[in-house]
């Protein structure tokens, strides 16, 4: 019989269930909000997702790996419609994401990884790969929009290009997070569209450099 590689962490197996998948990321979620990191463990998970504990660490070597996926899937829920402008493309993300925050397994999963990250760096470059790098897919789709429309110069060098797509993604994920989770206060239209004025201000700077 043929067997099929994970791509996980290159074992081997029967292919992966789907639905499996789904009931254990819900189902961490779910016990992050109830229990918090420190009482979350392996075996509550398989529990409460209905699957064996064996089945858990075949698809996640540790608690850090588990939560930070069940984080990720609910960011790949992001989109980024084409609105007609690139002030009304961030303006839609921006609200978009603020509105990811407010649920409370979100908020609950995103602040304990993010915390428990400043002393564990393999699960800081989990984050960064299975969250960060994963959502500037909109920064990219955003920006290659605008300089279709004219909005943004496309003659720069593919160095500068990326910098810029670091700088909008850190500028708006940085600034909504903040807002959201550290400061508690609301991030509404009037407050999305004056970030996106000033986002565009010094993108048009940054872009003459």
């Amino acid at each position: 019989m043929c067997k099929r590689t994970n791509p996980r962490g290159g074992r081997t197996g029967r292919p992966r269930s789907t639905e499996a998948d789904t009931a254990i990321l819900e189902a961490t979620r779910a016990a992050l909000v109830e229990l918090g990191w420190s009482k979350l463990t392996m075996g509550d998970v398989a529990g409460r997702a209905g699957v064996a504990k064996t089945t858990l660490y075949r698809r996640w070597a540790n608690k850090n790996e588990l939560v930070v996926d069940a984080v990720a899937v609910l960011f790949d829920e992001l989109e980024l419609p084409d609105l007609g402008s690139l002030q009304a493309d961030i303006e839609h993300v921006v609200l978009q994401f603020a509105a990811l925050l407010e649920r409370p397994e979100t908020k609950t999963a995103l602040m304990a990884v993010v915390a428990e990250s400043t002393r564990d760096e393999p699960l800081r470059e989990r984050i960064r790969a299975s969250i960060v790098d994963r959502q500037k897919r909109l920064v990219l789709a955003g920006r290659e929009r605008a300089q279709q429309r004219g909005e943004l110069p496309d003659e720069h060098p593919v160095s500068t290009v990326a910098a810029l797509d670091d700088l909008i993604f850190d500028v708006v994920a940085g600034a909504v997070v903040h807002r959201a989770l550290v400061s508690a206060e609301p991030v509404d239209e009037p407050w999305a569209a004056r970030l996106s004025a000033l986002l565009l201000g010094g993108l048009g700077a940054a872009a003459a450099h």
